[in-house]
This record gives C-alpha cells, sequence and structure tokens, in this order.
C-alpha cells in the first residue's frame, strides 16, 4: 500500500517562501501600486522582506508540507 501525497495550500505557497535554513519569509503589504501616494520611508519598508515569527512559521510550514 502507498501513502496518500498531501496537497499544499496554493494561496500560502504564493504568499510565502522557506529559506534554505528554515526561515519563513514574506512580502510587506502596500509596496505594490499608488506609491505616490506614499512616504519614501514606507516604499523603502516595502522592499524588505519580512520575517514570520516562530509560531506562525510553523503553522505555515505545515501547510506547505515542509
Amino acid at each position: 500500500m502507498t501513502k496518500n501525497k498531501h496537497k499544499i495550500k496554493r494561496s500560502v505557497s504564493r504568499r510565502f517562501k522557506v529559506t534554505k535554513t528554515g526561515k519563513v519569509m514574506f512580502s510587506h503589504q502596500n509596496s505594490g501600486h499608488l506609491k505616490t501616494n506614499k512616504s519614501n520611508r514606507a516604499i523603502r519598508r516595502g522592499k524588505v522582506e519580512g520575517n514570520l515569527s516562530k509560531p506562525f512559521a510553523k503553522k505555515v510550514k505545515s501547510m506547505l508540507n515542509v
């Protein structure tokens, strides 16, 4: 008997990525468009990827089957 393969959550796979060391990274919100109304500080912060905290990272990894 073969084990069933688990499907991953496609929405989670688009929003997060897992690094080689196991960190879960995400992109900040409000960095897509309408940047003329935003401050330079907000635009700069939107470019840097965020690091998810451990409890949330554990949930995301379980959804990605990592």
